[in-house]
């Protein structure tokens, strides 16, 4: 599983261990699945998708700006709304 944050200047929206997350990036959208290589981006307004262990529909949590980094510990957004 893939360890997962959505952080705001106000707050921790999110911290959990998902499947999948496609990311908005400014260069277009990227899947982050467990063991994805380091990368760092930036991420543009858009819908950032989120995938649960077998399911098959995204929930989607619309997100303006900001950054995204994957690392050894997992996925981190940090987005400046995330609604």
């Amino acid at each position: 599983m893939l360890h997962f944050e959505l952080v705001t200047p106000e707050r921790l929206v999110r911290s959990e261990d998902v499947h999948m997350v496609v990311v908005p990036g400014t260069e277009g959208d990227f899947g982050v699945l467990e063991g994805h290589a380091p990368l760092m981006s930036t991420i543009r307004d858009g819908n950032l998708e989120i995938y649960k262990a077998g399911a098959t529909t995204p929930e989607t949590i619309r997100i303006e700006g900001g950054f995204a980094e994957v690392n050894a510990r997992g996925l981190t957004v940090l987005a400046e709304k995330a609604e």
